[in-house]
């Protein structure tokens, strides 16, 4: 299921990007090529300076992946981040469903059959085929049934301090690849408890459970603690720190109407009948459950707590509260009925300004409902292969899970074509114009829209040898409104006018003004070299290469021709120069 889901990339990995999401994947594959650099060079895990150059980027206030960048290190170094990137979203797919499945049969239901189904539902449930869209941290959902297989064994283990350390560790390792999944779980996890601790006949067990279990919990908060230390100050009061998060928490929400209708990466998406402009962007879609499996989730509940005893109304209750209660969070802070939203204040609205809950985003607590629903399926379908029944009443069952699930059957992530590796970066050849420690671009600069000089950097990082920094990129930072953080390094003439060039084939009439301005801004970056290649592609296509290699022109005069680049060196602070009568040079035009 994990190679279908991602096949298109498996196809040709150094020559296929996902569709919907390219500056995710080139950023994930970016993380990897520096795992190589912490591996063999001893770089600060959380911090480094080979992005957006002069200012650096804080990596533990980015999803940094840092387990899995040092884990894949060699076959990085072996294969290249390509590779390491599809490898691990394979995984990452394949080991969540296997997961819960192995936490469903141990704690839930005794039939394999029944764990199979929810374990294949909670690892390829619609939101997490949408987040495979470029997302190695969001398709980690094996840390949910990981941790929580640990947190069940607390209640009755007599190794506590063993368990509590192993747990402690279990939970560093998931900050450094999905921090906010790792605030999700915990928090589902605390409610759950709760409301299965209050009932009658599961009261008497908690309570003899808690002080072994709240013991090992300790352990498991020092040890955490301990081993995250250095990250949570980087995350919260390091360089390029930042409140809150980049991303509107009023556009990443759940549309509620979202929850009834077909994923578009789905058997019904196939046919036409979905509907992908309820989601922020194809990679958030978290719900697109369809509403006749949300059917047959009410009436199993129904039945489960009709004919359950009172330990199995205690799990369902304690299972509809997480469930109702998340999916309410998910819907954000504000209700949304088919792409309208509504003043109407909900339950996210009072939590959006306090501290964690301001740095999430809203419509990927719908991956909780997921993982209820995915359970709830599990104990359904453990009822009915257990209770005798009728062969027409059976067959009804089967018919109504078919209803509910063929239609959602994911569909293989979508792929298209991108950019190859230029043979001026594979070969070698940009370390002739670049000074040990220097700066390089390719242009336009990295963005999430156009990525590719973002991924010629990694790939030099994946072979681990010398190492040039670059300026902008795609990651979070600081420079948002009121302390918060933003997507890229804060605009500047110069990147602005370079990209606006190559996406929509506008050449600027560039004369001593500009050019005083771009010298200024390649001073500030301290720019040694920038070059073309004689393909660019962006997330909407092919590049206008010819009006950005005109614009270089009438900057520089012409390129220099290296295999398969125009390359341009720069003298930092005086390049490029003024052309005499040429236009300005030092008033300020009404056009800047």
């Amino acid at each position: 299921m994990a190679y279908w889901v991602t096949s298109g990339l498996w196809e040709n990995p150094y020559r296929r990007t996902v569709s919907y999401n390219e500056g995710d994947h080139a950023f994930f594959e970016w993380l990897l090529g520096y795992g190589v650099q912490i591996l063999r060079h001893g770089a600060n895990p959380f911090h480094t300076d080979l992005l957006n150059a002069p200012m650096g980027v804080n990596l533990a206030a980015n999803t940094s992946i840092t387990a899995y960048a040092v884990l894949f290190a060699p076959l990085t170094m072996l294969a290249g981040a390509q590779i390491s990137y599809v490898t691990i979203l394979t995984l990452n797919l394949a080991a969540s469903a296997y997961g819960w499945y192995f936490l469903l049969h141990g704690h839930a239901v005794r039939h394999r059959s029944a764990a199979v189904v929810g374990g294949l539902f909670c690892g390829f449930a619609p939101g997490w085929i949408a987040h495979a869209n470029g997302h190695l941290n969001w398709t980690a959902g094996w840390l949910a049934p990981a941790i929580l297989w640990w947190v069940l064994k607390l209640r009755a283990s007599r190794r506590w301090l063993r368990d509590g350390i192993v747990l402690g560790v279990l939970m560093a390792v998931g900050f450094t690849i999905a921090a906010e999944m790792l605030f999700y779980i915990a928090l589902a996890a605390a409610i759950f408890v709760i409301a299965w601790s209050t009932g009658r006949a599961t009261w008497p067990l908690a309570r003899a459970a808690a002080p072994t279990t709240l013991a090992a919990l300790g352990v498991s908060a020092l040890v955490a603690g301990a081993l995250l230390a250095y990250p949570l100050y980087m995350h919260f009061a390091g360089p390029g720190s930042f409140d809150g998060t980049g991303f509107n928490q009023r556009k990443y929400v759940e549309d509620a109407a979202g929850y009834l209708v077909y994923p578009f990466l789905s058997l019904a998406g196939f046919v036409g009948v979905q509907r992908g402009d309820l989601a922020s962007n194809q990679t958030e879609g978290a719900s697109f459950f369809g509403a006749p499996l949300l059917i047959l989730i009410v009436a199993g509940t129904a039945l489960l707590w009709w004919r359950g005893n009172r330990r199995r109304k205690a799990l369902m209750r304690a299972l509809t509260i997480v469930g109702l209660l998340f999916t309410v969070l998910s819907l954000g802070p504000r209700f949304n009925w088919f792409t309208k939203e509504y003043d109407v204040p909900l339950l996210y609205a009072p939590l959006a300004h306090l501290p964690i809950f301001d740095a999430a985003l809203p419509a990927r607590m719908a991956l909780v409902v997921a993982c209820v629903i995915g359970t709830t399926l599990a104990l359904l379908t453990d009822r009915l292969l257990t209770v005798p029944m009728r062969l027409r009443r059976r067959v009804a069952w089967g018919v109504a899970f078919a209803v509910a699930l063929v239609p959602i059957f994911p569909r293989p992530v979508l792929t298209t074509d991108r950019s190859p590796e230029p043979r001026f970066i594979a070969d070698g050849s940009w370390e002739r114009y670049v000074p040990e420690g220097g700066v390089m671009s390719a242009l336009p600069y990295a963005a999430s829209s156009t990525p590719d000089a973002q991924r010629w950097q990694a790939y030099t990082m994946a072979r681990g040898g010398r190492q040039f920094a670059t300026p902008d990129g795609y990651f979070l930072g600081p420079g948002g409104p009121n302390g918060t953080g933003r997507v890229g390094a804060p605009e500047r003439r110069t990147d602005v006018m370079w990209l606006r060039v190559a996406t929509t084939g506008y050449a600027y009439d560039i004369d001593n003004f500009d050019r005083a301005k771009v010298r200024g801004d390649l001073a500030y970056w301290k720019i040694n070299a920038l070059f073309i290649p004689d393909r660019l592609s962006g997330k909407d296509g092919i590049l206008f290469r010819a009006a950005l290699v005109h614009t270089m022109e009438d900057l520089f005069g012409p390129g220099e021709r290296v295999e398969d680049v125009l390359v341009w060196r720069v003298r930092p602070g005086i390049d490029p120069m003024p052309v005499p009568g040429d236009g300005p040079d030092g008033p300020r035009r009404p056009t800047d």
